[in-house]
């Protein structure tokens, strides 16, 4: 189901990542897409912002609620570049996206692979530039071992 658009969004996605690694964060960016525009983009600041909840998906909603001045997203879908962790897929729940596309899974805090039951309305696709993905974070950790 990969297309020319999914890879355009991921390559954005990929970017917002690049701008994590720049800044010593965990390299995983998002973009929140509807109608074929980007209206939200974010990276991981847990660092930065000495925040457990600043992660690229929560950055990219919030910026994408605050340029829609909506906090639903239906009808929108997140790239995003890592598998999200629980409290990322609440919160592409609660906004109502409609489609999330993810590059690599992510084993430890992963959560849509430990899920049972997907809610309804919400179309995933995995696998989308995964070795991009698992590439640029296994670059950070092994810098990050190096230290």
């Amino acid at each position: 189901m990969e297309n020319c658009a999914d890879k355009k969004f991921m390559k954005e996605a990929i970017k917002e990542a690049k701008k994590a690694y720049k800044k010593d964060e965990v390299p995983v960016g998002a973009v929140v897409v509807h109608n074929g525009k980007i209206l939200g983009r974010g990276h991981n600041q847990v660092e930065r912002r000495e925040s457990v909840v600043a992660h690229a998906e929560i950055m990219a909603i919030i910026s994408a609620t605050k340029k829609l001045g909506d906090w639903r997203l239906t009808g929108c879908s997140l790239y995003v570049t890592v598998e999200p962790c629980f409290m990322c897929f609440g919160a592409i729940m609660l906004s109502r996206i409609s489609r999330l596309v993810y590059g690599t899974s992510e084993p430890e805090f992963g959560f849509i692979n430990r899920v049972t039951k997907l809610p309804e309305g919400l179309e995933i696709t995995s696998g989308l530039m995964g070795n991009k993905c698992r590439n640029l974070l296994g670059r950070f950790f092994k810098r990050l071992r190096q230290k």
